[in-house]
């Protein structure tokens, strides 16, 4: 076994680094996770989660949590309206029977980010997740590696894997291309005990998604299980936007100001999502690999998810690249046809990078066309299935 009496390191603990420690410990591979949250019960931020038949489905299935799965995810919250920047219905899912289901290849059930971390950290062997582990040097020691970590703690790791997301130590490691700008600017937010504080977004809401496209810009939001909220705010803007604008995105009265002005002519329910003070907003410029990105593979380092392949979020496709990631990886490191770890990984890195590079443009289409004039009339022939195929 390529595996045996080797030390694995997952830096991060995201749903791709969890899944693939899962499916790595059944195999019988000694693996620890380093996690920089304090504690598992960290507030999860970020939208609802759909996973789609051939990917986040299929990394379940194969480590053994698909009834988990099936117990914890929310009936119901994929269900979409789409609106103008009026709040005008063009789409209402909630009108329509659904009789889609597990086994279905269109079946995307939606998941809270809080609810499919505990599942996954659920399925792992008790201490696998090594908490309050903020990375910050990866050096050779040996034939393995030596990881820092701001606690003061250091860890030696035969192999490891950056599961560590956009801003990813491991990735320096393993090759220095970068990602480029993508013209569209996001701020994230969420609103907490929505029903009261952005009553009439919830009332439109319904329980599932709302997409409102207008004047090349976008507004997603999402309902959770706790009773919040996600929303994400798409417009073109420079890259130095941020730097620039001069907000303080935990200023409700500052953000709420700079949304009527930015967003000026869109209906009026939309401010409450800025209503809560102080804010909880982040801003996110929307940043992609190069499609053509390509690296020599290593023996002991490689990488998943957002990570290895940035893209913005416009199709759907992070969460479940990143646990396909996880599949395919942990197959290739337990597969003894491979001679070596370097052959295992490169085939891996290499199948991943051409599959990535063909959702990434998916996705670079999808936002510019969601951020373009025609944004509303694209995104309604797209789920009525007149539009380019997903």
């Amino acid at each position: 076994m390529l595996l045996q009496n080797m030390q694995i390191a997952i830096v991060g603990g995201g749903p791709g680094g969890l899944a693939l420690a899962r499916l790595l410990q059944l195999r019988g591979t000694s693996v620890h996770v380093y996690e920089r949250d304090c504690h598992r019960h960290v507030r999860v931020q970020g939208a609802t989660l759909d996973l789609h038949h051939d990917s986040g489905l299929a990394a379940l299935h194969q480590a053994g949590l698909l009834a988990a799965f099936q117990a914890a995810y929310r009936p119901g919250a994929d269900r979409l309206r789409v609106t103008d920047q009026h709040a005008t219905l063009v789409l209402d899912d909630h009108a329509e029977a659904q009789t889609a289901t597990f086994g279905d290849k269109h079946f995307r059930p939606e998941i809270d980010r809080g609810p499919l971390r505990k599942l996954l950290l659920d399925s792992l062997r008790p201490g696998t997740v090594v908490w309050n582990s903020h990375l910050l040097a990866v050096t050779p020691h040996g034939a393995g590696w030596q990881l820092a970590f701001a606690n003061g703690t250091t860890a030696a790791a035969d192999i490891v894997i950056g599961a560590d997301g956009a801003n990813s130590k491991i990735r320096p490691l393993v090759t220095p291309i970068r990602p480029f700008y993508t013209g569209v600017m996001v701020v994230e937010g969420a609103v907490y005990d929505a029903a009261q504080q952005a009553s009439r977004v919830s009332q439109l809401l319904q329980g599932g998604k709302i997409f409102a496209l207008g004047d090349e810009k976008s507004l997603i939001v999402s309902s959770k299980g706790d009773g919040s909220l996600a929303f994400y705010v798409g417009f073109k803007a420079p890259e130095t936007w941020v730097e620039d604008s001069g907000l303080d995105f935990h200023n409700a009265a500052q953000l709420q100001a700079w949304f009527k002005q930015a967003f000026a002519g869109w209906a009026s329910l939309w401010e409450e999502l800025f209503a809560a003070d102080p804010a909880t907003c982040v801003p996110r410029p929307q940043y992609c690999m190069p499609l053509t990105q390509i690296w020599a593979a290593q023996p002991n380092i490689t990488m998943l998810g957002d990570a290895a392949h940035l893209m913005p979020p416009y199709a759907g496709e992070g969460v479940n690249m990143a646990m396909l990631d996880a599949l395919e990886l942990s197959n290739c490191l337990t597969n003894e046809l491979f001679c070596s770890l370097q052959a295992a990984i490169a085939h891996y890195e290499q199948h991943m990078r051409q599959r990535a590079a063909k959702v990434a443009q998916e996705t670079l289409d999808q936002t510019e066309a969601l951020h373009s004039p025609q944004g509303l009339a694209h995104l309604v022939s797209l789920f009525n299935g007149v539009g380019p195929a997903e």
